[in-house]
């Protein structure tokens, strides 16, 4: 008996971009939960069908989870700018290449990096 595979839907450009926009102005309300987001969607948009409603919901919610992990491409919101924003302007309070701060004065790298550097002949490397 071979195994059983689930095959996916493909989505249409209509439902992607919809959800998109749904997402880039809805983010604060919209959940990972398919119900909210339906009728959140049906509320805020002027959807044909009832099956379109579905497919933009359930395609939110999908995005909604892969935001959670991390930033997806092609969706720009409020928060995600202010985080990649605040993550671009840090500065560290000591910087890990100022030999200077340094207790011993050598920079800290591990038997991997110092291999590399002595296979390329990088073995004695001056701060100057």
């Amino acid at each position: 008996m071979s195994p059983t595979y689930v095959e996916g839907r493909v989505r249409t450009k209509t439902v992607k971009r919809a959800s998109k926009a749904i997402i880039e102005r809805y983010y604060p309300k919209l959940t990972t939960d398919f119900e909210i987001n339906k009728r959140l969607t049906d509320e805020i948009a002027i959807i044909a069908s009832k099956r379109l409603r579905n497919k933009i919901a359930g395609y939110t919610t999908h995005l909604m989870k892969r935001i959670q992990k991390g930033p997806v491409r092609g969706i720009s919101f409020k928060l995600q700018e202010e985080e990649r924003e605040r993550k671009d302007q840090y500065v560290p309070e000591v910087s890990a290449l100022d030999l200077s701060q340094q207790p011993d004065g050598q920079l800290d790298i591990d038997s991997d990096t110092k291999d590399l550097l002595k296979s390329l002949g990088f073995e004695r490397l001056t701060s100057h």
